[in-house]
């Protein structure tokens, strides 16, 4: 459901994490045991409305993946508004006019709302759609799912949306399904009753 060669995100965006993942107990937010953390990238459109979004699993919250995934996602020259994480502190020097919203990077407050908002209908729509069964492995295609219909939910021509997603299969090479699940959760074993 991605493109090839597709325009990355310019002027004003929003960038934060979010964890995703079951339930268990223990520590909130960065370093919570079990949960893939994913990058959330959401262009601001007027100051009011969210734009295109862009969500990529990475890691670790590292300046190294972090700065990777923005790189990836947004054009050189934008304003990024992030809370005080130490690894956005290196986007200044990668050509992005670099804003601290908050200087906490603590659970808190919603100083970043386009974020938080974008991270809680990824919730919804996992658990929701999935029933929450999305193994970590597979959930950068899930991810790309989510991204393809979000950047167009406010589409006026539902026809096109077919029109694109073909567009865009005939364009991408395939992957089978073998490659996907190659690897990720060995041999079930066989049991014989």
């Amino acid at each position: 459901m991605v493109r090839p060669g597709r325009d990355r995100i310019s002027g004003a965006v929003e960038v934060d994490e979010c964890y995703v993942g079951a339930k268990k107990s223990g520590k909130r937010g960065r370093g919570a045991a079990g949960k893939a953390l994913v990058v959330i990238i959401a262009e601001v459109v007027e100051g009011k409305k969210i734009g295109r979004i862009r969500l990529q699993q990475v890691l670790n919250a590292s300046a190294e993946s972090l700065e990777g995934a923005i790189k990836q996602a947004v054009e050189p020259g934008s304003i990024v508004w992030t809370d005080g994480w130490n690894g956005y502190n290196g986007l200044d020097s990668l050509g992005y006019i670099h804003e601290v919203v908050r200087e906490q990077s603590a659970v808190g407050n919603s100083l970043l709302p386009y974020c938080h908002r974008v991270a809680s209908l990824l919730k919804r729509w996992m658990m929701g759609t999935h029933q929450g069964a999305i193994s970590h492995e597979h959930l950068d295609y899930y991810l790309d799912e989510y991204t393809f219909r979000f950047n167009r939910r406010t589409s006026h021509h539902r026809g096109k949306l077919f029109y694109r997603l073909i567009q865009q299969a005939v364009a991408v090479e395939a992957t089978p399904y073998k490659n996907m699940v190659k690897h990720v959760r060995g041999r079930r074993p066989k049991q014989h009753i």
